[in-house]
């Protein structure tokens, strides 16, 4: 368990953006390292324990290491083997770029004091916000279509609206 955890912590340090549930389980499935059970435990530890920090959604869970987590790696890092290290190297070389896509783009919805549901949507680069909305709409269904398509649209508004109030005209 403790190699399960070390390996969580040096893939989270590895790079400057939170990792998914889902990409953390990709990559310990793929590579025959551990079962999700045992995955999902390793992680609820490192969180119980205030190695990592966690941010849900209604359909992701996003893992970031904290700095008591990264003070912990520096100490026992050593104790992951190269050959690990280098699969872990490899995969998050090969997979940065859709990694990063996969988490710079947000979005979530509540039920408001209205009893409406605000739509949140978010992009974000590494740890820096480029665009964040806030939507009100009238019913939950409204909100789950917004936050399905948000992902596949977000570019596209986001050169809007910055070509929208960038114009001079």
């Amino acid at each position: 368990m403790t190699l399960y955890k070390l390996m969580n912590l040096y893939m989270l340090k590895q790079v400057n953006f939170p990792l998914t549930n889902a990409q953390l389980t990709e990559f310990f499935l793929q590579h025959e390292y551990a079962s999700y059970f045992t995955l999902q435990q390793a992680l609820n530890e490192l969180q119980e324990s205030g190695l990592i920090r966690t941010e849900s959604t209604h359909n992701s869970t996003r893992y970031e290491i904290t700095r008591e987590g990264e003070d912990t790696l520096s100490f026992f890092g050593k104790n992951i083997s190269p050959a690990i290290v280098e699969d872990m190297d490899k995969y998050l070389k090969d997979n940065r770029f859709r990694m990063r896509n996969e988490v710079g783009t947000l979005a979530d919805y509540y039920k408001s004091t209205n009893q409406d549901y605000i739509v949140h949507c978010e992009v974000r680069e590494g740890r820096s916000t480029l665009i964040d909305l806030d939507l009100s709409v009238p019913d939950k269904e409204q909100a789950e279509l917004m936050c399905a398509r948000w992902k596949d649209s977000s570019q596209e508004i986001y050169a809007f609206v910055m070509k929208t109030l960038m114009s001079t005209d």
